[in-house]
């Protein structure tokens, strides 16, 4: 199982242009697709599911062209997109059921019995007779991934599937797609949340504006960045200069003034110790040092 994607481009009518010349291979197992909001994951991702056509380009799935062989695709596919809706008048095992049905589970003992397991591993049994619109937004987003994942399909495409989740629903659906991608499986997880990726990916790219930045697995992106993170202690008055010439990652008060993280070549002027970096840093190194773009947001949740 594998997909090849070779000189992808997509323009919209309005003259925006979302992707350009996008070339990767993605093997079997998780591979997270990481990037500010606005970087063109989501286009990529409405490309992958057949719900969109690119200006250019050619992509294969095991095989089979996007262009030519829409529907064999879309039978080994399983897709969480960002706004996932349902039908508000059904209840969550029916819509469930619905969902399976759609995937092509016809026999009823067996849609019945992976029904009932899929709402047990996302923790939605105790709520199966509730109505879908009553359920709260982190369920919901469970909901999605259930019926993303029904009738096991061999090509899963998430889009900020964590969206939502407390940090206890977000580790159960990371442990989740972790156990399913032993098999024979692609997942594309699309996220701007770092720790989505540094949890669970093998191999994963980088967007910025469209294009193809980096692309490798998560511990090459993180030694883009060694020898650039550091420790320092700083005043009052350091932080404040600190914080307005490099990217704090993070801050600890201290009695006497603060611990803070930055990342930068150098930190002249200041008294700081080097540090391993991890996936936040480099993702953070790599946006401000080579891309020029990085700006404080809530990518670190």
């Amino acid at each position: 199982m594998e997909i090849i994607i070779e000189h992808l481009d997509k323009t919209y009518r309005n003259g925006n242009h979302a992707l350009q010349d996008i070339n990767l291979n993605i093997p079997n197992g998780m591979f997270g697709l990481l990037g500010p909001n606005g970087a063109g994951k989501s286009t990529l991702m409405r490309i992958l599911v057949t719900l969109m056509k690119p200006s250019s380009g050619r992509v294969t799935v095991d095989g089979y062209d996007l262009r030519k062989n829409r529907k064999e695709i879309r039978k080994m596919l399983g897709y969480l997109p960002q706004d996932f809706r349902f039908f508000s008048k059904l209840k969550t095992y029916e819509f469930l059921d619905y969902a399976a049905r759609l995937a092509g589970m016809k026999e009823v003992a067996k849609r019945r019995q992976a029904v009932e397991k899929m709402l047990e591993e996302v923790g939605l049994f105790e709520a199966r007779d509730r109505m879908a619109n009553k359920l709260s937004g982190g369920m919901k987003r469970r909901l999605g991934i259930a019926q993303a994942l029904i009738n096991d399909p061999r090509l899963i495409i998430v889009d900020e599937p964590t969206t939502g989740l407390d940090p206890e629903e977000r580790i159960r659906f990371r442990n989740l797609l972790s156990t399913i991608s032993t098999k024979n499986v692609i997942i594309i997880l699309s996220t701007h949340i770092v720790g989505d990726i540094s949890s669970t990916c093998e191999h994963m790219a980088l967007l910025d504006r469209g294009a193809v930045a980096f692309n490798g697995s998560p511990d090459e992106l993180v030694e883009e960045a060694r020898g650039r993170v550091w420790l320092i202690k700083a005043t009052e008055n350091e932080y404040r200069e600190i914080s307005e010439k490099y990217p704090v990652i993070s801050t600890i008060p201290e009695v006497d003034g603060w611990e803070i993280q930055v990342v930068a070549d150098s930190i002249n002027g200041y008294s700081g110790i080097n540090i391993d970096p991890n996936l936040e840093h480099a993702y953070v190194y790599f946006m401000e040092a080579k891309l020029g773009e990085w700006t404080e947001s809530d990518d670190f949740k």
